[in-house]
């Protein structure tokens, strides 16, 4: 029987490409999305032709727990388990210091770190030994520092302190690990300045952004037997920044 795993904000970007990866790897896959109703489906249809797997798209908020909660169960109906889950639904808003507003430095936190500890606490009630938890944090306020965002900064390293603690709350079982993610070509990037973009490949020792599949080939093997001694790690994934 086919392994299952659930992404989270799986409909473009780095969620698209990790379910390809896993589908391609014979997983059969959740796409979560909670407004891309189209492009969920359109992916649903091309995993299923390409790979023989089974898609499922389901729209959840994933920092509404009610949501959360059934979409879990719909999982579970559809397929008997769930072997992996891939918290990468995130928002950023890229508001200056003196712009951004309360309301939505706390929906940042709500989806990008409260959602991921939804999804997780959610999914692990029906996890087995052996199952994997992978969050898409960031190097930035790590690494780097972006100050027309430090609502995501803030949400980013509380997602890496929520990857330790729930790594430590799913011993021996459920392995939980994150990778930090820096500059990837992703619709969040589209819009860069070129001359920005130029100068930031500068400071990146590969010379570019990372592509979507590149980084989904680091979650599937966080999530593989291949990583099985790596747990409550955070894996900078860079290209090597300075």
């Amino acid at each position: 029987m086919n392994k299952v795993v659930l992404v989270t904000g799986a409909s473009r970007g780095i969620g698209k490409a990790t379910i390809i990866e896993f589908a391609k790897n014979g997983y059969n896959v959740v796409i979560n999305y909670a407004n891309s109703q189209k492009a969920a489906e359109q992916l649903k249809a091309v995993v299923e032709k390409e790979y023989k797997v089974k898609a499922l798209t389901i729209k959840a908020d994933v920092s509404n727990e009610n949501e959360v909660k059934q979409m879990i169960e719909n999982i579970v109906s559809e397929f008997g388990r769930l072997d992996a889950v891939v918290n990468n639904a995130g928002i950023v808003w890229d508001r200056s210091f003196d712009e951004i507003t309360i309301e939505e430095f706390r929906r940042t936190l709500d989806v990008n770190v409260i959602g991921a500890f939804i999804v997780a606490r959610e999914a692990s009630r029906y996890m087995k030994k052996g199952a994997t938890i992978v969050n898409v944090s960031s190097t930035n306020g790590t690494k780097t520092i972006s100050p027309e965002c430090l609502d995501y900064n803030i949400s980013k390293i509380g997602l890496q302190s929520l990857t330790r603690d729930l790594a430590f709350q799913f011993k021996p079982n459920i392995r939980v690990n994150a990778i930090a993610i820096g500059w990837a070509d992703t619709d969040m990037n589209k819009d860069l300045p070129k001359d920005y973009i130029e100068s930031e490949n500068e400071k990146i020792w590969l010379g570019h952004f990372a592509k979507p599949e590149q980084i989904a080939e680091i979650i599937y093997f966080l999530s593989s037997e291949k990583s099985s001694y790596i747990n409550g790690e955070i894996l900078t994934v860079d290209g090597g920044y300075c």
